[in-house]
């Protein structure tokens, strides 16, 4: 048989004998770019799953382009501070698995060496190719950030088409690194932000829950004030009543009374002159009424203090015009007299007023001690007499009127607690000295604040 005819085997015409091998050593190059291309791009295409994920494609591509027995992936120490992981290796049988976990095969000084020298930054920018190790750095921004390095067997020897295929595949794994630690910092604030907006809607529903609950309240509120409003009205107006009632009672009534006495005793079998004079008395009891009353209207429509007399002299006009004549007063006042309110010396007045009045009307007494003392802090009131009233059975009618006298019966005592108590002060019944009973009464003295001095007001 002849010889083969290349021509017709390659398509080829040559007369070189060394042609043909030069073609298939190309032709296998190529196919293996081409794969390896083909593996590059499958690896750099897995950025969005993770910078784990596309290191190990990485290795992976450079191991089945070199058929190598070791591939190590490493980043130097301070770059890409937000891929990971940092280190990685393929061992022989294309497991990958994590330099810094303790767990794992032990791998050869060679292999460890160079990830430290990577690690530490120890590494030139140009790519290393010997016929059975590639070393190819990691180039980002025109520095290193890592490198790659494989180690192929025997058989498989390195040459310029693996150096540039490893160049391209360090190439795009730099960006493909910095890429996929940018996506993954951006799902990371996805997903921040879509929490943020979820509490967001959480915290808008909260504040309109708390707003209605808000709105619910101010309109209790303004029902409630509404009422309070009303229920106020309605205490001022009662407090007011129970100030009128009180000011006929203790002025109006007791002349009113009087004179009712002496009409009484006139109808008695009476010398023709007493009765003269008795009538004449009811007659000016009944003027003195019709006066007090126009002074109580009067005064419950005037506040102002002015032009008034001092409480000592007040408490002797009552002794000598404004109580029954059966009755015999002396008024004593001690200590230094200190000013008083207009309100506190009319109470005190009407107090006083009330007890005589009582003494001479309820108790038969003829003769009663009006004291007023001063002292620096307080002022006490004191109606005794020598009539034949019993303390233990006032102080109960006292209590009996404070809760159920609504008729009017002893409403004088009751006037002169309340006076006593709206004054800050207390009302006391006693056994008297001269046999009969001891009214007192005894009101805190408010003083008024001193003046600020200058080193005060600077």
């Amino acid at each position: 048989m002849s010889a083969p005819d290349l021509s017709a085997l390659t398509g080829l015409r040559s007369g070189k004998p060394t042609f043909y091998p030069q073609y298939r050593g190309a032709a296998e190059r190529l196919e293996r770019v081409v794969y390896a291309l083909e593996l590059i791009s499958r690896a750099l295409v897995r950025t969005v799953e993770g910078p784990e994920t596309l290191i190990c494609a990485v290795a992976e591509a450079a191991r089945a382009h070199l058929s190598a027995r070791w591939v190590a992936f490493a980043l130097t120490d301070g770059t890409l501070p937000d891929a990971g992981p940092r280190r990685l290796v393929l061992g022989p049988d294309a497991t990958p698995f994590l330099v810094d976990n303790v767990e794992g095969p032990p791998l050869p000084d060679e292999v460890v060496s160079v990830l430290e020298d990577i690690r530490r930054g120890s590494i030139e920018q140009d790519t290393e190719v010997a016929p059975h190790r590639a070393f190819v750095p990691i180039v980002l921004d025109g520095g290193t950030a890592g490198a790659i390095a494989a180690w192929t067997p025997e058989h498989r020897v390195l040459d310029t088409t693996d150096r540039a295929v490893l160049s391209i595949l360090a190439s795009q794994t730099a960006v493909a690194l910095q890429n996929s630690a940018l996506y993954q910092r951006g799902q990371l604030l996805l997903h921040r932000a879509e929490l943020a907006y979820q509490e967001a809607n959480r915290s808008a529903a909260d504040l309109q829950a708390r707003n209605e609950e808000l709105e619910a309240t101010l309109r209790e509120l303004a029902l409630t004030q509404r009422r309070l409003g009303a229920a106020h009205r309605h205490q001022a107006l009662d407090e007011e009543r129970h100030r009128i009632a009180r000011e006929l009672h203790d002025s109006v009534t007791q002349a009113v009374l009087s004179a009712g006495m002496q009409i009484e005793v006139c109808r008695s079998e009476i010398p023709t002159e007493e009765r003269s004079e008795r009538l004449d008395l009811a007659k000016e009891l009944t003027r003195r009424a019709v006066e007090q009353l126009r002074s109580a209207i009067y005064a419950l429509n005037r506040t102002s203090d002015a032009d008034r007399s001092s409480l000592p002299e007040m408490l002797e006009q009552l002794r000598v015009a404004h109580t029954p004549a059966e009755l015999d007063i002396a008024v004593r006042v001690g200590g230094t007299p200190v000013e008083l309110s207009g309100d506190a010396e009319h109470s005190l007045l009407r107090i006083a007023g009330e007890a005589l009045f009582n003494a001479a009307v309820h108790a038969n007494a003829t003769r009663a001690i009006l004291r007023l003392t001063y002292s620096p802090d307080s002022v006490l009131l004191s109606v005794a007499d020598d009539g034949d009233g019993d303390p233990a059975r006032m102080r109960l009618m006292l209590k009996l009127a404070d809760g159920n006298d609504l008729d009017g019966r002893h409403r004088g005592l009751a006037n002169m607690k309340a006076r006593a108590h709206e004054l800050g002060g207390t009302l006391e019944v006693r056994r008297a000295r001269i046999g009969g009973v001891r009214i007192a009464v005894r009101i805190p003295v408010r003083r008024p604040a001193a003046p600020a001095t200058t080193g005060e007001l600077q």
